[in-house]
């Protein structure tokens, strides 16, 4: 079947028109076309917009007073509150936990299981398709730089934190769950304890994720938006709504979710890297003051690095970095109990796929010990990421340009997570089998020195003990760098690099939020980042929750998706009337058609709904052509003509490429 070239008011038909009427079905066609084409934004018709990236537009880049102010006196009185009034804060935070865990936990195992689906929904259906960019446009990295900085994102100090000590806790004490087939100190209870982790670490928290970035990206690169998370509601919210302050609002809560999610990790940094000095040094448990000082040094660090202006220099850190956690791994993987290690990764991987609704729906319906293994557990993982999910979102939004939806949802689902599973099967596995076999390794001893634990029982204490405290500190620095940059990026309107002075400003808020949680918590520092990040995660979790409806909407009206109703819609009809008129001798082709024999019959290609969204106007509000413009449409049946290669979009001419030093 042979389709002519762009038409905007066409149907496939089986009818031949007669010389005579189809010369004046042709005038007729072309008339109502020529009209059609004034009417829409740029004369393009909203099913043919190839798609519109955020520097195409004429986005003005600066502060926004309103957001930076309302959140730096908010983010900035909090600190001082948590500094001058601790015991203060301390009630009131664990009241506010109290109440959140108690009324809303069921949310937050909600909204996790909904993002999975959702991701597998739009990756898995007609959506799947969707180009994040221009219909032509390529990848911006390569498929393996790409897996690259997907698994760099997967790494961090958590993994380094929890790796070895939440498989023990589970290991330890049980899951309640799982208790009527494993208790605590059996061996199954190791594979139980593996993929108890799994479900905290793999799919959900990736999905969150991806719901963030796929929503940044898509609305950046294909709608023209500046990437803000605020902007993403814009197809619920409209222009106006979304610039005003509702949107800010939407802003403030993403910034807040960002420096508690962060500052909860550099917190659990200084917490490992303070028992690492007390291990190696041979000196006595650290205080919060010596904690408080850690914190101070490596902050200042990554000042030195955001004002020093290398950051190419941090860049080659962050790769040399994950290479030394790769090296770790390694090490404790062959040095350790590497068969074992080996039969656990398909016991882990399928037992994990297995039970994944059975740990889905365990939740205080289950009983009081379910309750209290969901409150400490996983409505703590679930807080966390969501407000990871900011940070993390745009990350992968930025290096994920020119991707499909579908692949990226398969990828960004699939391979981080398998890192942070088989992450938890080295370390976890490996701290259950010495204490399976006697060593003293216990939970008891502390999250933060678990880790160093591990290392006792292996050659090369000392080195790997140094090594570790290293690998955690520069992913403090970076990760605080990163972050900073981010909440500066959201403060200043999408801006991509953002002023050093504010990247500075929220790097000190990091510091002192992180500061703030250690003196809440007192003794059990760990127990006060649980409960700030919880209750800073609830606001956004309900932006999450929306988000998913209104990148849905946004998904509904892309024109790949109108092409295909038309599609849908023209070939059935011109089946069903050559059927009748033909039998089984007829073909298709493309005619000037009204009534219900049009292929948009029912489709209102004029609704500002689909059409606003592209119109772009200068300063005086006039319409003014994008970087490709309307020429491309009407030039478009003399490029194929001429032989356009086939692939290449006659607009390639007019548009350049998205290049890596953009």
């Amino acid at each position: 079947m042979s389709t002519p070239p762009h038409s905007t008011d066409r149907e496939p038909s089986t009818t031949p028109p007669d010389d005579r009427a189809a010369q004046g079905s042709t005038a007729r066609s072309r008339s109502r076309q020529i009209i059609d084409e004034l009417t829409y934004p740029h004369g393009i018709h909203p099913a043919l917009v190839p798609g519109v990236g955020v520097e195409d537009r004429k986005v003005r880049f600066g502060t926004d007073k309103a957001v930076f102010i309302v959140t730096a006196l908010l983010i900035v009185g909090f600190i001082l509150w948590g500094i001058l009034g601790t015991d203060s804060l301390t009630s009131v935070s664990s009241t506010a936990l109290a109440w959140v865990t108690a009324n809303t936990g069921w949310f937050f195992i909600l909204l996790s299981t909904a993002a999975v689906l959702f991701m597998l929904f739009i990756g898995f259906t007609r959506t799947g398709r969707i180009n994040l960019g221009r219909d032509d446009e390529e990848p911006e990295y390569s498929f393996f730089s790409w897996l690259a900085m997907l698994f760099a994102a997967g790494m961090g100090i958590g993994l380094m934190f929890y790796g070895a000590f939440e498989p023990m806790s589970y290991f330890e004490g049980g899951i309640p769950g799982f208790s009527h087939v494993s208790e605590p100190g059996q061996d199954s209870m190791v594979v139980y304890s593996l993929v108890q982790s799994a479900f905290h670490w793999a799919l959900n928290p990736w999905a969150i994720y991806a719901v963030v970035g796929v929503s940044v990206a898509y609305g950046a690169y294909r709608r023209g938006r500046a990437p803000l998370i605020s902007r993403v509601f814009t197809s619920l919210l409209g222009h106006k709504r979304v610039d005003g302050p509702l949107g800010k609002l939407i802003d403030v809560f993403a910034i807040f979710a960002t420096l508690f999610g962060t500052a909860a990790s550099l917190g659990v940094g200084a917490m490992q890297i303070g028992s690492g000095i007390t291990i190696v040094g041979g000196i006595g448990p650290l205080g919060n003051n010596a904690l408080i000082g850690i914190i101070a040094v490596l902050s200042v660090c990554f000042v030195i690095s955001a004002v020093s202006g290398v950051s190419r220099g941090i860049r080659y850190l962050s790769n040399i970095n994950l290479t030394l956690a790769f090296v770790l791994a390694v090490f404790v993987f062959f040095v350790g109990p590497t068969v074992f290690l080996l039969t656990l990764i398909p016991s882990t991987f399928s037992t994990y796929i297995s039970e994944y609704l059975f740990m889905t729906g365990q939740s205080a319906a289950w009983g009081p010990d379910s309750a209290e293994f969901s409150n400490t557990w996983t409505v703590y993982y679930w807080a966390w990421w969501l407000s990871w999910s900011p940070f993390v979102g745009m990350f992968i939004a930025k290096i994920s340009r020119g991707r499909s939806i579908r692949q990226f949802v398969t990828v960004v689902l699939v391979v981080p997570a398998s890192v942070c599973i088989l992450w938890f099967i080295v370390f976890g596995g490996a701290a259950m089998y010495f204490s399976k076999n006697g060593a003293d390794l216990s939970v008891a001893d502390g999250a933060e020195s678990m880790l160093f634990a591990l290392f006792d029982q292996l050659p090369l204490t000392g080195v790997t003990s140094v090594l570790g405290m290293i690998v955690i500190g520069i992913f403090f620095v970076t990760s605080a760098d990163s972050a900073s940059v981010v909440m500066g990026t959201m403060t200043q309107r999408g801006r991509p690099n953002p002023s050093k002075w504010i990247v500075i400003f929220w790097g000190a808020c990091l510091a002192g939020i992180a500061i703030v949680m250690l003196l809440v918590g007192g003794d059990d520092a760990l127990a006060g980042m649980q409960n700030l990040v919880i209750v800073s995660a609830l606001p956004f979790a309900v932006i999450v929750a929306v988000m998913m409806v209104a990148l849905y909407r946004d998904l509904r009206n892309d024109p790949a998706t109108l092409r295909t109703r038309f599609a849908a819609s023209a070939v059935e009809k011109a089946v069903s009337a050559g059927l009748a008129e033909h039998g089984d001798n007829f073909a298709l082709q493309v005619e000037h058609a009204e009534g219900h024999r049009a292929a948009g019959n029912t489709f209102d290609s004029h609704d500002p709904a689909i059409t606003e969204w592209y119109r772009q106007t200068d300063e005086n509000g006039d319409e003014t052509d994008f970087t490709y413009n309307s020429a491309w449409v009407s030039s478009a049946a003399d490029d194929i003509a001429d032989g356009t290669p086939e692939g290449e979009a006659p607009w390639e001419k007019t548009t350049p490429k998205h290049r890596n030093d953009q």
